[in-house]
């Protein structure tokens, strides 16, 4: 598949199999979002792996209770934790480095899953304190988001996305 195709083919799952990820799978996704670029290549990401249905069912508390992704993150064998450390990027001219960072290693691991026949479904609506608290995560880190990680119990079809003449510009802005 090239990688168009994998672009085309990720999507966004909410139900899972009963079924464990291989453990060559799991550090296939993590190694992909390791490799991630970053801000002055300083890497300020960290992954919290979390595996058994205690921690799962933990994370799942800390979104509200009308948020579709507590099943999600209930229902996957995996759920992996996006952190960053701010002290580890910068802010330029009012742009958080860090959040960029984070999210450019999330979509590494989200694409990376898709290659192995994975889902994911990022998740960021969540009280961060909570996760915080629930996982020993400390004061100066920061908890961006999370994503299950399984194996698919649905199939979902492509969203609609605008077309490039709503997106592209060319010279300057507002120019088809």
């Amino acid at each position: 598949m090239n990688f168009l195709e994998l672009v085309q083919t990720r999507r966004s799952l909410r139900t899972y199999l009963d079924k464990p990820v291989e453990r060559e799978k799991l550090e296939y996704v993590l190694e992909a979002a390791r490799l991630a670029p970053s801000w002055k290549n300083m890497q300020c990401w960290r992954f919290i792996v979390v595996e058994d249905a205690a921690g799962r069912a933990a994370l799942a508390d800390c979104m509200g209770e009308s948020n579709p992704g507590r099943k999600a993150l209930t229902g996957a064998p995996i759920v992996i934790v996006l952190c960053a450390l701010p002290k580890e990027s910068e802010v330029w001219e009012g742009k958080d480095n860090m959040m960029l960072d984070a999210g450019l290693a999330m979509e590494h691991l989200i694409l990376a899953a898709t290659e192995q026949g994975l889902g994911t479904c990022w998740q960021g609506l969540f009280t961060e304190e909570k996760v915080r608290e629930a996982f020993n995560i400390p004061d100066d880190v920061r908890v961006v988001a999370m994503t299950p990680l399984g194996y698919a119990a649905e199939e979902r079809r492509p969203r609609p996305r605008k077309g490039m003449a709503e997106i592209v510009f060319r010279g300057k802005w507002g120019q088809a």
